[in-house]
């Protein structure tokens, strides 16, 4: 089983529309909803790669209860309620406008302990960990780093997604893989990183600090990935257009399916896995979901480069 927490989940809201243009009304062509968040997303895309996967976090009574009639749930009932996401996707050309409220405070004082002693508990039979999305109020930036130390100190693999903060906090966690975007990876920098070696440079200073890996999202410039053992870059060569929200948990699910496996990291193999699998999900109107031909379909196309040691530091020399 591949373990999945989501801290803030959501209530994903996907309109259809035709011809989407700001600052007019639009007849809604269909609609739906569905629970979310990023945690249950990697664990929807898990299901569909023929991984197991059992979702965990905060939630309300009722989003609980929506939750479990479609994924294995173990939820601790903290939150008062359950933000929505909205997707407006344009029937046209498939792309998106993404509408995200802000999440409630965590009201049970006791939820984190709460939480750590859920994902304790359920360790034993778990072969991966991944962490993904935001924080709710209440909740100390500390939380992701602690249960991520929770599986590694019992020797399993763990991924995690989470910014601000919460990322810095997690960072310094020995051994931990980090799947930041570009842009929370610029927070994290204090600097944005312009060229493929430059992202590079910055996420070698991660793993030189103890992470495992970091591997860099960048939508539709693919994956930047930085291991002990090298650097590659990963994309397609023309990239899919749709629905981003989501890709990312999809990369999320393809790198814990394979590092959940048991054995050494064949970074190149896994990215290009991460790589189709991201673009898979681009093309589906919910987050969440995959085209698995497509995803099958993709690998052989995408490219993967070896990046030079020092390539951003021999790139800002030119400069």
């Amino acid at each position: 089983m591949i373990l999945t927490v989501t801290l803030d989940p959501a209530y994903d809201m996907t309109y259809r529309v035709q011809n989407f243009e700001p600052g007019r009304a639009h007849r809604v062509t269909a609609v739906e909803q569905r629970v979310g968040g990023a945690g249950i997303n990697v664990a929807r895309v898990l299901n569909q790669i023929g991984k197991y996967a059992r979702a965990t976090g905060f939630a309300d009574h009722s989003f609980s209860a929506i939750a479990e009639r479609e994924l294995p749930v173990d939820f601790v009932h903290a939150l008062p309620w359950v933000r929505r996401t909205v997707v407006i996707n344009e029937c046209r050309d498939g792309s998106a406008t993404s509408l995200w409220e802000p999440g409630p405070s965590v009201t049970t004082l006791d939820a984190v302990d709460q939480l750590l002693v859920r994902v304790g508990g359920l360790i034993g039979e778990t072969s991966g960990l991944v962490i993904s999305g935001p924080l709710p109020g209440g909740v100390r930036d500390s939380v992701p780093a602690e249960l991520a130390r929770l599986a590694l100190d019992a020797g399993l693999p763990v991924v995690c997604d989470v910014a601000g903060p919460a990322l810095t906090a997690v960072a310094a966690v020995p051994g931990i893989v980090l799947m930041p975007s570009l842009r929370e990876l610029e927070c994290l920098a204090g600097s944005r990183p312009e060229t493929t070696g430059e992202v590079a440079d910055v996420a070698r200073v991660l793993v030189d600090g103890g992470a495992g890996a970091v591997l860099v999202t960048r939508g539709a410039d693919g994956i930047v990935a930085v291991s002990p053992d090298g650097a590659w870059s990963a994309s397609l060569p023309e990239p899919m257009v749709g629905n981003p929200t989501g890709a990312g948990d999809a990369a999320a699910a393809a790198v814990i399916a394979a590092l959940s496996a048991g054995a050494a990291p064949d970074w190149p193999e896994i990215l290009t896995d991460a790589v189709a699998t991201a673009a898979a999900a681009v093309v589906m109107a919910v987050a969440g979901e995959i085209d698995p031909t497509l995803r099958r379909r993709l690998v052989p196309d995408v490219v993967i480069e070896k990046l030079p040691l020092e390539q951003g530091a021999e790139q800002a020399g030119r400069s």
